[in-house]
């Protein structure tokens, strides 16, 4: 399971498979966020499936997909609220986990520097630079 931590709040992951929710249950996630809409390719898990394996293990469960390369300002709006009141900590996935890491930067762009929010991205293994333009119009939004 290849679990990248952002901060102590966010975790950020590939596409998981159910097997893997027990072992993100052990290691004290208490919400599972899935970016990835069903069926967006051939052999991803079902989010049912998932869903199913979170509420098992005792995981809150967020199902909120947003499209590959198409990330939109109502995304990151439903986004930051979402992982502001979600138990902690949290892991979400979606194919590779940068696309959580792209709403969590942008979501995060309304209160935080972009320097910092570089250099978590940047540990978690994830190059989000080309976001700075974006990011700073989400700054100016605040809040």
């Amino acid at each position: 399971m290849d679990f990248r931590k952002i901060d102590d709040n966010i975790s950020v992951a590939p596409q998981i498979s159910v097997e893997d929710v027990a072992e993100a249950a052990k290691l004290g996630f208490r919400t599972l966020v899935a970016n990835r809409p069903d069926q967006e390719e051939p052999g991803q898990p079902s989010m049912a499936d998932i869903e199913a394996a979170a509420r098992e293990h005792g995981l809150a469960w967020v199902f909120m997909p947003v499209a590959s390369g198409n990330i939109t300002d109502d995304d990151v709006s439903r986004f930051a609220p979402m992982i502001r009141d979600a138990e902690k900590p949290v892991l979400a996935f979606c194919r590779s986990g940068t696309r959580c890491t792209v709403l969590w930067a942008l979501s995060s762009a309304r209160n935080t520097s972009a320097d910092e929010i570089f250099t978590k991205a940047r540990n978690a293994g994830y190059d989000i630079s080309g976001l700075a333009p974006r990011m700073a119009q989400q700054a100016r939004e605040k809040g």
